[in-house]
This record gives C-alpha cells, structure tokens and sequence, in this order.
C-alpha cells in the first residue's frame, strides 16, 4: 500500500513556540490521517524534520509499504535527498531518524512543492491552530501577590 504524507513544521521565532502537522492521503488522493502536534520550544528546521519523523511513523504504523513525503521545506526534502549536506549539529539526528525510517519502506521519496499546495497548506493550517491553542494556554502576565 502507498500513501503521501504531507507535512509542514514551524516556529514563532527561530527558536520558538514549534509546531508540526500532517496530512496522509491513500494513493488516490483522499484523506486517511491528520493532525497537528506542539513541540514546544524549537527551531523551524527541527519542526519540519519532527512532522516528516512522524509522518513516516503514522505511515508505518498504517501498514504502508511505500511513502511519498511531501512538503515545501526545501532545506528538509535537500538533505534527505543527498543534495545538500547536513551541516547543522542539531539537524544531523534528525536527519539521521528520517533516513532510518525512509529504509525500513519498499519505497520512499521525499519531494518539495510550493508553500500553496493545497495539502501543504492544509498542514500549514492544522500547525497553527496548534499553535494557537497551546499558545493561549500559556499564563501571560505577571501573578497576583
């Protein structure tokens, strides 16, 4: 069985209050899984490698044997493709996860879309809602004596 897992990850601030989201779809396009995560601190790389860590985790846990990850990091989809290099120390586990989890897969590419692709944007909407709700959940203010 194959799926596409579209993801996006992001933070307010690099660092920042992090997010991810993803969006799996069977073969034929229709949506199967989706969701959002806070991640807390991070920075917007790190959040982008966590959505594609957990894209391939729901992949696997839904018996795929093939995966298509996509997403409109460009930074991301580079280095799992062997196109840039992982200089990045905070980067390189990472990168690392992602590739131990695309080998336990028949088959699994990474490809970069545009920002505005429609299920990118989707996962672009599901990681703010996340981030909102955790956001407004913060204590804001200084405490009463």
């Amino acid at each position: 069985m194959k799926v596409k897992v579209y993801t996006d990850g992001g933070s307010r601030g690099n660092p920042g209050p992090a997010a991810f989201a993803v969006v799996i779809t069977s073969e034929d396009g229709k949506v199967v899984k989706e969701y959002g995560r806070y991640l807390g601190k991070m920075t917007n790389n790190e959040a982008e490698y966590s959505g594609a860590i957990a894209g391939l985790k729901e992949a696997r846990a839904m018996g795929a044997d093939e995966v298509e990850v996509i997403s409109d990091s460009e930074v991301l989809v580079r280095q799992v493709n062997g196109v840039y290099r992982c200089k990045a120390s905070n980067l390189q586990p990472f990168l690392k996860e992602v590739q131990d989890l695309a080998a336990g897969f028949r088959k699994a590419t990474f490809r970069n879309v545009p920002r505005e692709h429609p299920m990118v944007s989707r996962a672009d909407l599901l990681l703010n809602q996340e981030q909102d709700v955790m956001i407004s959940l913060q204590p804001r203010g200084k405490p009463n004596p």
